[in-house]
């Protein structure tokens, strides 16, 4: 296991060129064999996996689907980059750039979002980059003196709801009211709107997100609800027009038009965005950022910890507890050092997206662990996350779940190597980087939300399968908020 210090793209380190093992086959044969073997015959991380094992590399050429027909123009032929040290140029801006590349080299239609290039599509040295990435972190520190306390209510309705559910019957699914959670806070926090004015979107705008959000990545998704070679021909084959989603994503964008005036003013007046440029950033940075990543991410969570049989409940619980009486807050949960590490374990393991992307800026030497390489201005490179937070040579036992594997020092150092943001979890996001605004805030609300159930509950269990809930035991009153 390497001794825990920064891995960078700017290593000093001298390592022997090589050639970047690996191909792309024979021309549509080539693209088509790797399709089919990364959506049907192995899935994603056996893919990444077996041709890592062939060429004796994390670092070879290969196709990552979607491969459209000729005519669309996209490009299946990536580096795929598979270790810690080799991922991090990922989010060097001086050798690679986003452009457009969010989700490789295929992009959903710019009609999704009104016909602008939004945010996550912009790359550094793009005009308009600085101006909206300085007013997303500048809405999110404004949110701040809300986020807590919106939050929170909106966890206690999501439980009074699963509580209700559980008295009459053996299991509560939770993802419905989780997301109508997600979204209710999001809009009150990030937009200043309660979606409460408008109850269609209070009750059917996780179900609009949803839909907007699948249309755009189903091209880029094992989805396994219908049989191969179906899966292939209808869902594989082309990208999804955008007006399947446009009437509800309007319903949305007059919410905040209407509902969210000063946040929209401020963007106008602060950072000489138009009206339509700050509506469909915000839009994006909640509906595709936030609440898709949420809607990820928590559901992983709290099955991880309700499926333990470890004693991992218990010891969460009592560090919880430990607090008693302490209203909490980021502050308070920051100090929950079991609560945060097994937040950024989960992250590690289940990274809400699982490939980031980057092409190069210009010509440079691209190192792993063993090996340099040399990377030509214009490749695209394409990090697997799953494998590179699974480096040996940085983690220890590293496909173990291990709850506290980020506490203590050397535990604080691993950090460094945690990437699931778009950057390092020891990085700063900046105008200047491409490192997800709400990184802080999105640990800090997982934590909150672990926090908050060991506050409400001694105990409860998870059936993945159905995602819901089989068991939630009621504080004892001497332990209760």
């Amino acid at each position: 296991m390497l001794t825990p210090s920064i891995i960078s793209a700017s290593s000093a380190t001298v390592l022997p060129v090589r050639s970047i093992p690996g191909s792309y086959g024979l021309p549509l044969l080539g693209p088509l064999k790797d399709r089919m073997d990364y959506f049907w015959f192995q899935g994603p991380k056996t893919f990444f996996l077996d041709r890592m094992e062939k060429h004796k590399s994390t670092v070879f050429r290969t196709n990552v689907p979607p491969t459209f027909p000729f005519f669309l123009r996209v490009n299946p032929q990536m580096i795929a980059i598979l270790d810690c040290k080799s991922f991090s140029y990922l989010f060097d801006m001086s050798v690679v750039e986003k452009k457009n590349v969010l989700v490789g080299d295929y992009m959903p239609s710019v009609s999704y979002t009104g016909d602008i290039r939004v945010l996550a599509y912009l790359d550094t040295e793009e005009k308009q980059h600085s101006s909206i990435k300085s007013f997303v972190m500048d809405t999110l520190k404004m949110s701040s003196k809300v986020w807590v306390s919106e939050f929170l209510q909106s966890v206690d309705i999501f439980f009074d709801a699963i509580d209700k559910d559980l008295s009459g019957n053996s299991s509560a699914g939770f993802v419905v009211p989780m997301q109508q959670c997600i979204l209710r806070f999001l809009m009150k926090s990030i937009v200043g709107a309660d979606p409460a004015v408008r109850p269609d979107i209070e009750k059917n705008g996780f179900a609009i997100l949803d839909t907007w959000l699948a249309l755009q990545l189903i091209p880029t998704q094992k989805v396994g609800v219908i049989p191969q070679p179906l899966e292939e021909l209808l869902l594989h084959s082309f990208p999804f027009p955008s007006f399947i989603a446009n009437w509800g994503y309007r319903k949305l964008y007059d919410f905040v038009d209407g509902e969210g005036k000063e946040t929209v003013s401020r963007a106008m007046k602060e950072y000489n965005l138009t009206k339509d440029e700050a509506i469909h950033n915000l839009l994006f940075v909640l509906g595709f950022n936030a609440f898709g990543g949420f809607s990820i991410f928590i559901p992983t969570l709290l099955s991880t910890i309700g499926r333990d049989k470890t004693g991992l409940r218990e010891k969460l619980r009592d560090e919880v507890r430990r607090l008693k009486g302490d209203v909490l807050s980021f502050e308070t949960v920051r100090q929950m050092e079991l609560v945060m590490s097994t937040v950024y374990e989960v992250l590690r393991l289940n990274p809400p997206v699982e490939l980031q992307y980057a092409r190069a800026r210009k010509d440079f030497i691209l190192s792993s662990h063993e090996s340099a390489f040399a990377v030509k201005k214009g490749e695209l490179l394409c990090g697997y996350q799953t494998l590179a937070m699974r480096d040996p040579v940085v983690f220890d036992r590293p496909e173990e779940f291990t709850a506290d594997r980020f506490t203590g020092e050397k535990g604080k150092e691993l950090l460094n190597y945690l990437f699931w943001s778009n950057g390092p979890q020891t990085g700063t996001p900046s105008s200047s980087n491409k490192q997800c605004a709400a990184k802080d805030y999105v640990v800090a609300t997982a934590g909150l939300l672990v926090a908050a159930i060991f506050k409400r509950y001694d105990d409860f269990t998870i059936d993945d399968q159905s995602v819901s809930f089989t068991k939630l035991v009621k504080a004892t009153e001497d332990h209760g908020q």
